[in-house]
């Protein structure tokens, strides 16, 4: 009876192989790597390619696109300067008419700034609905930066302020007539003479009080807000005698105006 053959190699003690085995081994996997290379290249080689070529046409596509966008906006801002110049010069009809071709551009920023050029130039030349028209069409512009779509709505609404119900104006500049907002002062003014020809004392009153102590907005309107405030018996004044100084005028020298009381002498405290 044969014997099986023992198998004494041990298999986590594999045999060595000699150096020309080594190198012969490397030679095939390398074949093999080079075979599988042409396959993968012959069977997605144009694939690759094709999405190459549209990568590199598309990224010189965008750099065209980016280069002429570049350029119009530059071009367009030069024109929008020249606006600008023609304003300056007060000559309205051809600050109208340039401010027009800029008016409906894709860029938000010199399309809005048209149109309160052109809105000023329909102002200075007493077209006032026009005028009402172009701050109305900024307010409602979706892509205007926000700030200035509240700025054509304090406009709009101080274009025509005479023909508008007191009702519309307040509901209007709502939102705006608050502390904070950048137009709060403009806003709130507007707003409180709305309320007082509406028969809104209270609350006039109060508007003009709050304008009259936000010392962010200038001194012209607080003055004006704080004596619209004295009128509706609403008191706009935290500190009496700051205000004096600031108008130039020497508190002590007022009569009813008391001086405050002189603190205890140095011998006051021993009795003396």
């Amino acid at each position: 009876m044969a014997l099986t053959p023992k198998n004494n190699q041990d298999p986590n003690n594999p045999p060595k192989l000699s150096a020309e085995d080594e190198v012969a081994m490397r030679e095939i996997d390398e074949a093999v790597r080079q075979d599988d290379a042409l396959d993968f290249i012959k069977k997605y080689g144009v694939a690759i390619g094709s999405v190459l070529g549209v990568i590199l046409l598309g990224l010189a596509g965008y750099l065209f696109w980016d280069s002429r966008t570049e350029s119009a906006l530059e071009a367009d801002s030069e024109k929008l300067v020249s606006v600008l110049d023609y304003a300056q010069e007060q000559e309205w009809p051809t600050v109208d008419q340039r401010a027009g071709e800029l008016a409906d551009l894709e860029n938000a920023g010199v399309r809005t700034s048209a149109r309160f050029l052109q809105a000023g130039a329909a102002l200075e030349q007493g077209e006032v609905t026009r005028a009402v028209e172009l701050y109305a069409s900024i307010a409602a512009d979706e892509g205007a930066p926000p700030e200035l779509r509240d700025f054509a709505r304090v406009r709009e609404v101080a274009s025509n302020f005479d023909d508008r119900e007191p009702a519309d104006i307040i509901a209007k500049l709502k939102d705006i007539a608050v502390a904070g907002n950048p137009f709060f002062g403009s806003a709130a003014e507007l707003t409180a003479i709305a309320h007082l020809e509406a028969g809104n004392r209270e609350e006039a009153g109060a508007l003009f009080s709050q304008i009259a102590k936000d010392e962010e907005l200038p001194e012209s309107l607080r003055s004006r807000s704080r004596q619209m405030a004295g009128l509706l018996g609403v008191d706009a004044i935290e500190d009496v005698e700051k205000l004096l100084e600031d108008e130039g005028i020497d508190p002590d020298a007022l009569p009813g105006v008391a001086a405050p009381p002189a603190g205890p002498g140095p011998g006051a405290a021993s009795g003396q």
